[in-house]
């Protein structure tokens, strides 16, 4: 089931593909990066999936480290939110995830800790405890009190925290940012089924330099 689909070599050759094959599902969905509306979020970049020894790892994972970082900096620079979540469970909050997973990540996880490439200075650090990152937490109202609108959705897994938090934003009233190119899961099917459904109704399909474009303005 696992595949490193996407390589440092190969990142954007296959984006280019899933772009390809996506754009066309959208719709006349007009695009801008609105710098004082805008925030980044990038999701549950642990070593639970980026450490090759962790039973969860992400394959593809290492590769968009590179596109996040890019987004990270260049966000902070200008004064624009980061938040980095970090995904811990306790078999009390876990629900039904201790029915849908053989393991859940306990606070005293090996692998719990966010990966230190994405541990830069200015970026704010929140737990959840399911797949929305909206569930449970005061990401919502952080995001309204800091006047923030729109949402660069970045991070692992493409089909299953990013997915749900994607379709969470859009219904909560902030129009979602996806990237297809700093977000990763198990395998290319995975990756592009979720870009295929979420082009079709939430967001527009979108490369990270295109985003870093808007913000360089």
């Amino acid at each position: 089931m696992k595949e490193k689909y996407f390589t440092t070599e190969n990142i954007h050759e296959v984006s280019e593909k899933i772009l390809d094959e996506t754009q066309p599902l959208c719709g006349k969905y007009p695009f801008s990066i609105r710098k004082n509306e805008v925030a980044l979020l990038v999701v549950d970049m642990q070593k639970y999936f980026l450490d090759r020894k962790a039973h969860a790892y992400i394959p593809s994972g290492q590769a968009i480290i590179k596109n996040i970082n890019l987004l990270q900096h260049l966000c902070l620079e200008n004064h624009i939110p980061v938040f980095l979540t970090k995904h811990i469970n306790n078999q009390t909050n876990a629900g039904l995830m201790n029915l849908r997973w053989d393991e859940i990540i306990t606070e005293d996880h090996p692998f719990v800790d966010l990966h230190e490439a994405i541990l830069i200075q200015g970026c704010k650090i929140m737990k959840k405890t399911q797949y929305d990152a909206f569930y449970g937490t005061d990401l919502e109202k952080q995001l309204k009190t800091k006047g923030v609108n729109q949402v660069i959705i970045t991070g692992v897994m493409t089909n299953l925290c990013c997915e749900t938090t994607v379709r969470s934003a859009f219904i909560r009233g902030f129009e979602p940012v996806f990237p297809l190119d700093a977000t990763a899961a198990y395998n290319y099917n995975f990756h592009l089924s979720t870009m295929i459904n979420l082009s079709y109704g939430f967001v527009k399909p979108i490369l990270t330099r295109q985003i870093l474009d808007e913000i360089s303005k």
